[in-house]
């Protein structure tokens, strides 16, 4: 069992990572093996529309991406975190989900994922929105907490003061171990992927 943690920041440890790792020690102590990958300082550039991964199987940019892709298909659990940047999560992070989810998003349904956002004040609630939609459209499955999944704190560090953001982060460890134990555990089969039915406004 594993998952692969995303942290969209370019500051490796910031108060995303922070928060991630409160997280990702929970499972480790559940015996599930975790991998947190920095991409906020990689060159990632937005999707080219180019359609180009449904041919390939995979992104037509190498510039890192599939690489990272695989891991994630490969992965029982996805962590997504990032830092609020005008009340979204930040550019580098938007271009690789953009990318990532919609050419290897089929490979990820069923999947528990927990979107993690780290803010100053405002805007966290937008960019744990943004994400979640990611989760959403692929049919994977959003691990709850007991309450939004956000912690605060500006100077890297500072979210270890925010006490029920830390507690909302180990929440979230329990959780996603229950669910990849259930899942493995289960011989309940999923359910048959139905033909996507598409209907354009304009036509």
């Amino acid at each position: 069992m594993k998952v692969i943690a995303i942290n969209g920041s370019p500051r490796q440890n910031g108060n995303s990572a922070l928060a991630i790792k409160r997280v990702t020690d929970v499972l480790n102590a559940e015996g599930i093996e975790t991998e947190t990958i920095c991409i906020g300082k990689m060159p990632i550039c937005g999707c080219k529309a180019c359609g180009g991964c449904g041919k390939l199987g995979k992104c037509v940019i190498e510039d890192g991406l599939n690489e990272i892709a695989e891991k994630m298909r490969e992965a029982d659990g996805i962590i997504i975190g990032s830092p609020v940047y005008y009340a979204g999560i930040n550019g580098t992070l938007k271009a690789f989900l953009d990318r990532v989810f919609y050419s290897s998003g089929s490979y990820f349904r069923f999947k528990p994922g927990a979107a993690i956002v780290a803010a100053r004040r405002g805007g966290a609630l937008d960019a744990y929105h943004c994400i979640n939609n990611y989760f959403g459209i692929t049919e994977m499955i959003q691990v709850p907490a007991n309450y939004w999944n956000m912690v605060y704190g500006r100077l890297p560090g500072e979210a270890e003061q925010d006490t029920e953001g830390m507690s909302i982060m180990e929440t979230i460890g329990r959780n996603m171990a229950y669910l990849i134990k259930m899942q493995k555990e289960s011989k309940v089969p999923v359910p048959e992927r139905l033909p996507k039915a598409m209907f354009n406004y304009i036509r």
